[in-house]
């Protein structure tokens, strides 16, 4: 195993600033849209609530709710020695908590980890991905994933979702209250009403639209920061390089049909199931697959000039 002795969390500043700058062009138009719904009188605060009441439900049980997804079953130490083996060394480097550790019973080869925090967490990697990646390959994939808990992405995300489930949500609902006689409400100041209804319907419109750039944009930062930290936590970058190539090479032959029924975990994946989203641009929940590898190898020529 290729593992760095001297490991000390390294950030990638640029990576940082665009991950705050997201964040914060988020809450400014999270504030923005919540001003407008107050200043138009729409009932916000009961989607508001509702919104919380699914996305808590999310974000407590999501461990459960993917597991389930990917028919995967927690694995123990005798289940499966190398893998717990692995993830012991590198938690023990990174200085967390051991997460669960759980394998999919699929051919496809990916990994995933989820968990609200590191007492709560998870990682799976699926019987595909166990079998065509080499020991220092798969490692470097257990460091990127013990990166997402570390980074605690997971609560990350779903506080970054958050305004965007209430702005759809609005958006139903103002949808099936024009298409329901909410526009010819109140023959007194009925044409302000149905005006108020028209604007709060197209601003909804607009802030989902806006925020769901800006998580996609966030959620292929995060791929990045996992990408530089498992790399450095293994001292490898280039076996995570290795890694994803071989995992985008598989993916892209296994046909459409079977990578549907894991579509449901797409976003907590290391490498995009989805057929295409290397086209989709800024649409795409993962980076470029020729950029993070790029990226990979510019850190392992930067780690080698430090030896």
């Amino acid at each position: 195993m290729s593992m760095n002795p001297r490991w000390t969390y390294r950030r990638d500043g640029g990576l940082q600033v665009r991950m705050y700058f997201t964040m914060f062009m988020l809450a400014a138009l999270y504030l923005f849209f919540v001003t407008v719904m107050f200043g138009l009188g729409m009932p916000i605060e009961f989607v508001i609530i509702i919104a919380a009441v699914m996305l808590g439900i999310q974000y407590f049980a999501s461990d459960k709710l993917v597991l389930r997804a990917m028919n995967a079953k927690v694995v123990t130490p005798e289940e499966e020695p190398k893998l717990h083996a692995m993830i012991d060394r590198l938690v023990e480097r990174a200085g967390m908590q051991k997460p669960k550790v759980a394998v999919a019973m699929t051919n496809i080869p990916n990994a995933f980890a989820t968990g609200r925090n590191q007492a709560n967490a998870l990682v799976c990697v699926t019987q595909g991905i166990m079998q065509r990646l080499d020991d220092d390959e798969l490692e470097g994939v257990l460091g990127h994933e013990l990166m997402h808990i570390k980074n605690n992405d997971v609560r990350v995300m779903t506080m970054a979702s958050f305004f965007a489930t209430v702005a759809a949500m609005l958006m139903n609902m103002l949808m099936w209250m024009s298409l329901f006689g909410g526009m010819g409400r109140h023959r007194e100041g009925g044409g302000n009403f149905a005006a108020a209804l028209m604007i709060a319907y197209l601003v909804s419109i607009l802030v989902y639209f806006i925020a769901t750039l800006l998580i996609l944009a966030l959620s292929r930062y995060r791929e990045y920061a996992a990408d530089h930290g498992g790399a450095h936590l293994t001292g490898a970058p280039s076996k995570l390089a290795s890694a994803l190539q071989k995992i985008s090479g598989v993916i892209s032959r296994i046909p459409t049909d079977d990578l549907r029924k894991v579509e449901t975990a797409n976003a907590f994946f290391i490498v995009s199931a989805l057929k295409g989203e290397s086209l989709a641009g800024l649409f795409a929940s993962h980076p470029p697959m020729d950029k993070r590898v790029a990226r990979l190898h510019e850190l392992a020529r930067e780690l080698e000039g430090r030896r």
